[in-house]
């Protein structure tokens, strides 16, 4: 439904209905911008993990050593996928935001752009949700990784007894 705004002389009433056709991108983009928000602080705190590994590397044994650099290849692996979700988190924000030119645009010169703006929204949505699952992934790998309440050598499947769990 494209507003001849160009021959109508702009009257402030379509300009009205193209700010509400408008409103639902620009809460979505509100969204995004919290998503990036959270897929940034994970990225600081994987790069705040692997530097305090890193600054282990020298004052260790070897075979400490060895869990070191197993541990640094896991946070980097952690790293390259959030490194991933932001960058489809963001391309997704450029494509609503172009949705929202674009119907702005579609508006003022006269031009039927819905096949154009449907094109974007929906690319918008699919790297959306590439960013989401991929962001579900680094989150899987990163609780994978948790061993709470054993030691870092222990076997990952062995449980930790409590004393009150023992038997006596």
């Amino acid at each position: 439904m494209a507003l001849d705004l160009a021959t109508t002389g702009a009257t402030s009433v379509a300009i009205a209905h193209v700010i509400q056709l408008a409103v639902a991108p620009v809460f979505l983009l509100t969204g995004v911008a919290s998503l990036l928000g959270v897929l940034s602080n994970r990225l600081a705190r994987i790069v705040d993990r692997a530097r305090r590994l890193e600054a282990q590397l020298g004052t260790d044994d070897p075979v400490h050593a060895e869990q070191l650099h197993r541990m640094l290849r896991q946070q980097a692996g952690r790293a390259r996928l959030i490194n991933w979700a932001i960058g489809l988190c963001i391309a997704t924000a450029i494509l609503v935001a172009s949705v929202v030119v674009t119907l702005f645009v579609s508006s003022l010169v006269g031009l039927n752009l819905s096949a154009v703006v449907a094109t974007l929204f929906i690319t918008a949505m699919l790297a959306l949700i590439s960013s989401l699952l991929i962001a579900l992934r680094e989150m899987y790998l990163a609780t994978s990784q948790l061993r709470i309440g054993q030691p870092e050598g222990s076997p990952k499947n062995k449980p930790v007894l409590l004393s009150s769990d023992k038997a006596g």
